[in-house]
């Protein structure tokens, strides 16, 4: 299990996570070939539309899922190497984008579908995270629906309390070919947490789930329904 942070000196700005993957991003993208199959199933679920959104789009593994039910599929993400395998991976399908999740360079109301996914565990403080949250809403269109997930404490990696209240922060170490070790930051959700914080945001909670050690919820955006 990793240890949990205790080194409140440590930088957990969003910035240090931008940079953390802008180090092991071309070999993180190597281990990332395939989508995870809740992202399919809510794919195929949905019905096709304009504008798709992979918010913390990675190598576009599953930008690349969107665009068989959208016109047009956006793919954002901080990471400046990890937008360079996106490239290689979906070429001119996706508009690759580099930006911040919680102040999104997208208009209002323009997304009608969205996945975000096995980011907003990165961001480095629950006002960021909520922050994140309420963008997500703004963008997503009335109708729009989104995936989030979040990595949770009901993974069996951690030793947490499967009714626990709240999750804990922790680093995670990547390991690069060389044998350096890169930290990774989480904040691991316990997953009535995970609920409060979507109840918070300016999202509706339509369904949640546990999957594979990790929370999914499928959201809408509050007060902007057809």
């Amino acid at each position: 299990m990793p240890d949990r942070d205790s080194d409140t000196g440590s930088d957990r700005s969003r910035a240090a996570v931008r940079r953390t993957y802008e180090d092991i991003g071309a070999h993180f993208s190597k281990t990332r070939e395939y989508a995870w199959p809740e992202v399919e199933s809510f794919v195929d679920e949905s019905p096709s539309c304009t504008t798709a959104l992979d918010l913390g789009c990675g190598n576009g593994r599953h930008a690349e899922l969107l665009t068989d039910v959208a016109d047009r599929v956006v793919g954002l993400d901080a990471s400046r190497a990890l937008l360079t395998a996106a490239t290689e991976r979906v070429g001119d399908e996706v508009a690759l984008v580099q930006g911040d999740a919680v102040e999104l360079p997208l208009a209002d109301d323009c997304i009608d579908l969205a996945v975000y996914v096995a980011t907003l565990h990165h961001l480095p403080s629950r006002d960021a995270r909520r922050a994140s949250l309420d963008e997500l809403a703004r963008v997503l269109a009335p109708g729009g629906r989104a995936l989030v997930s979040a990595w949770s404490t009901a993974h069996d990696r951690f030793d947490a309390e499967a009714d626990a209240e709240s999750g804990f922060d922790t680093t995670v170490d990547w390991t690069l070919p060389r044998g350096e070790t890169v930290p990774r930051f989480y904040h691991v959700y316990a997953p009535s947490e995970f609920e409060r914080d979507v109840a918070d945001s300016d999202l509706r909670l339509v369904s949640v789930e546990l999957s594979s050690g990790n929370c999914y919820g499928v959201v809408e955006p509050e007060g902007k329904r057809t």
